[in-house]
């Protein structure tokens, strides 16, 4: 990491986060993450605190909290809030189990469609005339 003791540029950082420059540039604009001060005739220069924040973000992005919720979460940032992250990230899962649920009613539904297409007794394709039909099958 090309860190200084005065800090890290924009670039050094998101490497060390693992996001690109854009994705630190964005966070800023939404309020995520801090923008340094420039100084006169200078670079902003990033801190570890910075750094944490930003790693922060994206693991919670990699576990499917939205930007919105990863600020919520941010903001418990003291660690006694506790019961707070728990039933955000409670929310959370149920919203993922509820989509898990929802994906295998409609792999079911390919499946039974896919097995109608090897077993076709009509001169039409089942899965064509089915997504025509006024009501299609359980879907996104």
């Amino acid at each position: 990491m090309s860190e200084t003791r005065d800090g890290m540029t924009i670039g050094a950082l998101a490497r060390a986060a693992e996001v690109g420059v854009e994705t630190v540039r964005y966070y800023q604009r939404r309020g995520l993450i801090n923008e340094p001060e420039r100084p006169y005739g200078g670079i902003r220069r990033y801190c570890e605190p910075d750094l944490r924040r930003l790693r922060f973000i994206r693991h919670a992005r990699d576990l499917g909290f939205s930007l919105v919720e990863a600020g919520e979460l941010l903001q418990l940032d003291d660690g006694v809030e506790c019961e707070q992250a728990q039933r955000i990230a409670g929310e959370k899962r149920a919203r993922i189990q509820q989509r898990i649920e929802h994906l295998e009613r409609i792999q079911a539904t390919l499946d039974s469609l896919l097995e109608q297409c090897r077993d076709r007794k009509t001169a039409r394709c089942p899965m064509i005339a089915t997504l025509e039909a006024p009501h299609a099958p359980d879907g996104p």
